[in-house]
């Protein structure tokens, strides 16, 4: 078998077994792509690759001037491959097994406050050439805001999910995980606006004799439901009629405003991992030290003693 055969049946099991999704997916077949097209331009067949050659690679990507996450990422890759192999008896060895990688650069995610948030809020409610797109866009965003969603999670939730107006939303998250989250007021309000619009449109497509979507956000592509690139594209979109900086604002961006300021209002690290669909909960940690940065900057910028130190009295 070529490194190839031995690369689907990886990615295979990471579907099969562990509910890979298909952006996880996507990912490993790019860096393991890149590692083997350098094994082969270097002389190397990586179904017989030791260490040695392993190490060269990583040396490579370093010279690349990649970042350490990048390198991080793929020695990842590199690192289930061979441990793949090793378990399905392809190998008798695992030549990744005692590799360290850089490590991921610690940086705090970016957030945005409340007065931002309600600006992109009231901007959805304006954004749209029809007022059904605009109540599409205001159910993204309230929806977004209310749950901590990953946008691949929103864009293909199903409409099922939401009929008869639920408190709870059950979301199938990473790995086919599942978890509740509640809705807000204003969420459940926007919800049942947009699904008027949209029950509309699709009684028009049955009548054409399209068949109905299965998705809360229906699309015309293959997909069959919003892309998670249209809603990049269409938050950047909201930033700049808010007056916010497009630069800060992403759907990752509504996910950890979400949970900073849910954080900051009291909640409990243990239910705010829950709701963010976390497997641990140091990933969630993270937002304590945002808040702990949130909270110096606000004293840097309003106490009266730093104010004299700079001189504004």
């Amino acid at each position: 078998m070529t490194a190839r055969h031995w690369m689907s049946g990886f990615l295979e099991a990471q579907a099969a077994e562990l509910g890979a999704s298909e952006n996880t997916l996507q990912a490993y077949a790019r860096d393991l792509r890149d590692y083997a097209d350098w094994s082969v331009k270097e002389g190397h067949d990586p179904c017989t690759a030791g260490q040695l050659e392993i190490e060269a690679y990583l040396t490579h990507c370093d010279d690349q001037g990649l970042a350490r996450s990048t390198r991080a990422r793929r020695l990842s890759a590199i690192k289930q491959f061979y441990r793949f192999a090793f378990d399905e008896r392809l190998r008798d060895d695992n030549p990744a097994i005692k590799i360290s990688g850089p490590g991921r650069e610690k940086s705090l995610p970016k957030t945005l406050d409340l007065d931002e948030v309600d600006r992109l809020l009231r901007a959805a409610t304006e954004v749209g050439r029809t007022e059904a797109d605009r109540s599409r866009n205001t159910c993204l965003m309230e929806l977004l805001y209310a749950t901590g969603m990953r946008v691949s999670e929103l864009v293909s939730l199903p409409v099922a999910t939401v009929r008869g107006g639920p408190e709870m939303l059950l979301i199938k998250g990473k790995g086919g995980k599942e978890r509740m989250v509640p809705l807000s007021p204003s969420a459940h309000e926007a919800v049942e606006d947009w699904l008027a619009h949209r029950d509309t449109a699709q009684e028009k497509k049955r009548a054409e004799c399209k068949p109905d979507s299965a998705f809360l956000f229906p699309s015309s592509g293959k997909l069959g439901h919003m892309t998670r690139h249209r809603f990049y594209m269409l938050i950047k979109e909201l930033a700049v009629c808010a007056g916010v900086s497009p630069d800060k604002v992403t759907p990752h961006t509504l996910r950890h405003a979400f949970a900073t300021h849910l954080l900051a209002n009291g909640a409990d690290l243990r239910v705010i991992q829950t709701l963010l669909g976390h497997a641990d909960v140091a990933t969630t940690e993270i937002y304590t030290h945002v808040l702990d940065e949130h909270l110096r900057d606000l004293v840097n910028d309003a106490h009266p003693m730093m104010k004299r130190a700079r001189g504004e009295d």
